[in-house]
């Protein structure tokens, strides 16, 4: 299991977000927690590290502390 963490500028963009992506965006990063290789596809080139969660209205970029066991919102782009 990998703890999440965020910056206080990403967690404001996800704050942002209208309550049905925001609820979105929790339940599959709680699942990314759980097992970010399912959930994820690589980011660029496939190093491990650099993942990607494609929603239908929202890109988040993440960075995965193997390590630390804890996944880094780097980015998040709403697209709606």
């Amino acid at each position: 299991m990998y703890a999440l963490k965020c910056d206080a500028t990403t967690a404001a963009v996800w704050d942002s977000l209208p309550s049905p992506v925001s609820e979105r965006l929790c339940d599959v990063l709680a699942a990314a927690c759980t097992d970010p290789f399912t959930t994820t596809v690589p980011y660029g080139e496939d190093d491990g590290v650099m993942r990607m969660l494609v929603l239908d209205e929202v890109l988040v970029v993440i960075y995965l502390g193997h390590r630390t066991k804890t996944l880094h919102i780097y980015q998040i782009d709403y697209l709606g």
